[in-house]
């Protein structure tokens, strides 16, 4: 019995002493066989020594000390598992916070580096320029000037006043929120669905909004005339509810010449079939045209240039505008005066020169039909007029014509000629144009037997 006794006491001695070293190993050695990196950070933002360190949001390692490099900088080491080990080049390391509330709820992201990349060795360390820190609510609002932050906590404390005692309204518009939200939810995955159509979307938005800004003050002024263009129609409000009053009438009225405009195009359907072989036709004379009006640009721009052209009097405008105005002289009948001797006679009712001019022109017509005959005449008259005489070496000199017909035919010499027909100096055409009817010779008062040549 004392010899089992003993042997008990060294058994349980032995299993406590087991205990111990196992507790030790996991206590004091859990570092030994871990792989190990120092990341350095501008500031270790309220990390603390067991924070998690976490890969795509599962926790693979822990924060295991923190020191301070001579720069100033942050030297946080932590440990990874042996199965995320090792970490390559080109890894961030980024601490992160689980929510706004608490202090030591902060955690270290990793980014893993590309898998070619060289391997950190245990103990390595990430510089600077591959790590971040958040930003600290304190930060933030250090950057607000006075007046800001007032207004800011102005803003809350609306915002509590704004919802005290509307409590139940809140919720409400709350869960009214959630179907606007899912529908918004459908409405960006159809956005989505077709990708390509999406992007060609935004693509040409942009391009849009890029053009609408490099025009930006062709919009300005655009803005600022529709504006003017707004007020008119708001001060024109009456008008403009009389004409929206008309309008559905004039939509009717429409409505009908464009049915019988229908119709209409159906019976101009032959004259556009008729139309189609001249339309051949007129390409050729449309292509001589094109030049035509290349080489008439400059005449045009002349021409532009003399009838408008900045400045005083120096233009067809400026002539037109400085005559007196022709239709009330030329059309309009009213009473009017003259001034012989620069004093004003009175006319009364007068018509324009235009009517008086037609009626004169009709009571004319009787004398021009009896003159117009003699035409021809005239203009000979005026021919042998100019063409008398001549000049030479020794001067001028002048060419006389005598005839001896009616003395060498044996006839009487002709006497009493005095009413000649237009054409009398001439002998009777064989078709007889020259020669005029009796009725006409009696309208003309002349004679055909006092025709100069002939029997």
């Amino acid at each position: 019995m004392k010899g089992g006794s003993i042997f008990a006491r060294i058994a349980t001695l032995a299993a406590l002493l087991a205990a111990i070293a196992l507790v030790a190993i996991v206590l004091f050695g859990e570092g030994t066989g871990r792989y190990s990196v120092k990341a350095r950070f501008v500031n270790s933002a309220q990390l603390v020594k067991g924070n998690t360190v976490q890969i795509g949001g599962v926790a693979v390692g822990s924060v295991e000390q923190i020191d301070i490099t001579p720069d100033g900088r942050a030297e946080v080491t932590f440990g990874l598992e042996d199965e995320h080990a090792p970490l390559r080049r080109g890894t961030r390391a980024t601490i992160r916070q689980l929510s706004q509330s608490g202090i030591a709820n902060r955690y270290i992201e990793l980014t893993p580096g590309p898998q070619r990349g060289e391997e950190i060795p245990d103990g390595g360390v990430i510089g600077i320029d591959h790590t971040g820190t958040p930003v600290e609510l304190d930060q933030l609002f250090n950057t607000l000037d006075p007046k800001t932050r007032a207004a800011l906590q102005g803003f809350i404390r609306g915002s509590a006043r704004q919802f005290r005692g509307r409590g139940a309204q809140a919720r409400s518009g709350i869960a009214y929120l959630n179907p606007a939200l899912s529908t918004s939810s459908r409405l960006l995955a159809e956005l989505t669905r077709d990708t390509p159509a999406l992007e060609r979307f935004l693509v040409d938005s942009s391009k849009l909004v890029t053009a609408l800004a490099e025009r930006r003050a062709d919009l300005t002024g655009l803005v600022a005339n529709l504006e003017a263009t707004t007020g008119a129609l708001g001060s024109q409000s009456g008008a403009l509810a009389e004409s929206i009053d008309r309008l559905p009438p004039f939509m009717r009225r429409a409505n009908t010449t464009f049915v019988n405009l229908r119709a209409t195009l159906d019976d101009v359907d032959p004259l556009v079939a008729a139309a189609k072989p001249v339309a051949r036709r007129l390409g050729p004379f449309l292509e001589e045209a094109r030049g035509f009006a290349a080489a008439a640009r400059p005449t045009v721009a002349d021409l532009r240039a003399a009838i408008g052209r900045r400045g005083r009097a120096n233009d067809l405008t400026d002539l037109v505008r400085a005559q007196p105005r022709l239709a009330d002289i030329a059309t309009v009948s009213k009473s009017r005066t003259t001034a012989p001797g620069r004093r004003p006679v009175a006319l009364g009712e007068v018509r324009g020169a235009f009517p008086e001019l037609a009626d004169a022109a009709v009571a004319a017509a009787p004398t021009l039909a009896v003159a117009r005959p003699y035409t021809n005449d005239f203009l000979g008259w005026l021919d042998d007029f100019s063409t008398t005489g001549g000049y030479d070496a020794l001067g001028g000199f002048a060419r006389p014509w005598l005839s001896f017909e009616e003395l060498l035919h044996g006839r009487p010499v002709k006497a009493e000629q005095y009413r000649r027909c237009p054409g009398g100096a001439e002998f009777p055409a064989p078709d007889g144009s020259n020669v005029f009817s009796a009725g006409e010779q009696s309208a003309m008062n002349c004679d055909e037997s006092h025709r100069a040549p002939g029997p």
